[in-house]
């Protein structure tokens, strides 16, 4: 099959990485140099020199693009790939972007006779590199049962949402869930440090004990920050994007949002302290602050 994959960041070139060495002819494409650069080489990639170029031949078209403003613009700005699509063919929307944009894109496109789709990724860097991201997919039904099998070579996990959007919106939910507990789980660990409370324990009563307090994310993290890594696997000002994204969704529809409001809050006041290229697990800093010394220090 001929795939366009416009977006080759830290998510989407292992993405297209794996589409090509799966036999598809991938025709990619990322606006900045460098990008293009670490993507040259991979098998069954073909860099093209435009966003339209990429998309010409595509019978599916995979994006995965940073916000809003860079989506509808390689959609449907002067110089976008709209045009360029087939007839009959499917754009594949994997960016996490208002469900405005989503549904705008699927309108402009449809009278062209090409389905778009919103493929929301569940998952971080080393999910793309192991073809285990989780994808939450709206648009056409018959569409998502053609993109079915490249799914499935790039994610564990894919569902059918409904109709454009509908997986946009379902991620921007989800994310006001991560972005909540990973500024709570900070503060749980900045607790832990400031009554002398041994963390050690608290890991192993937390991680093994049974109760409601275990996720993922603390699994994973709290390991990390104690050893004072934030390097990025998911930075910091893309959870303040996707949050920010999910308080615009409550307001639309009138729902009050005070917790995810407060963590939005730490999450931009981290970026203001020139934290947001760091993995937003980062977001601990904001306590390491308030308690006067590094989680990693609570060791030494």
């Amino acid at each position: 099959m001929d795939i366009g994959f416009v977006g080759l960041g830290a998510m989407g070139r292992p993405m297209a990485a794996l589409l090509g060495q799966s036999g598809h002819s991938v025709h990619g494409y990322d606006a900045s140099p460098a990008v293009r650069d670490r993507a040259a080489g991979l098998q069954g990639v073909k860099l093209s020199e435009t966003p339209a170029a990429a998309a010409a031949k595509a019978e599916v078209l995979f994006t995965c693009l940073p916000n809003n403003a860079v989506v509808r613009d390689v959609y449907l700005g002067p110089q976008g790939l709209a045009p360029a699509l087939k007839p009959g063919s499917i754009s594949v929307d994997c960016s996490t972007v208002g469900p405005s944009v989503t549904e705008e894109i699927a309108a402009a496109l449809k009278p062209r006779q090409v389905h778009h789709m919103d493929a929301s990724m569940l998952g971080s860097v080393p999910q793309a590199e192991t073809g285990e991201i989780g994808f939450v997919v709206g648009g056409d039904p018959g569409a998502y049962d053609c993109i079915g099998p490249l799914l499935d070579i790039l994610g564990r996990f894919r569902v059918h949402a409904g109709p454009p959007g509908a997986a946009n919106r379902i991620k921007l939910i989800h994310q006001t869930l991560v972005a909540i507990n990973a500024a709570a789980v900070a503060e749980a660990v900045g607790l832990c440090l400031a009554t002398g409370t041994d963390l050690d324990c608290f890991y192993g009563v937390v991680k093994d004990g049974g109760g409601m307090a275990q996720s993922r994310y603390f699994e994973r993290r709290v390991p990390r920050m104690r050893a004072g890594d934030f390097s990025p696997l998911f930075m910091l000002d893309f959870m303040a994007k996707d949050a920010g994204l999910a308080r615009d969704l409550a307001r639309d529809s009138g729902f009050p949002t005070p917790i995810l409001d407060r963590a939005l809050e730490i999450f931009r006041a981290c970026q203001a302290e020139g934290w947001g290229a760091e993995d937003f697990s980062a977001v601990a800093h904001h306590y390491e602050a308030l308690l006067g010394r590094g989680f990693a220090d609570a060791d030494s």
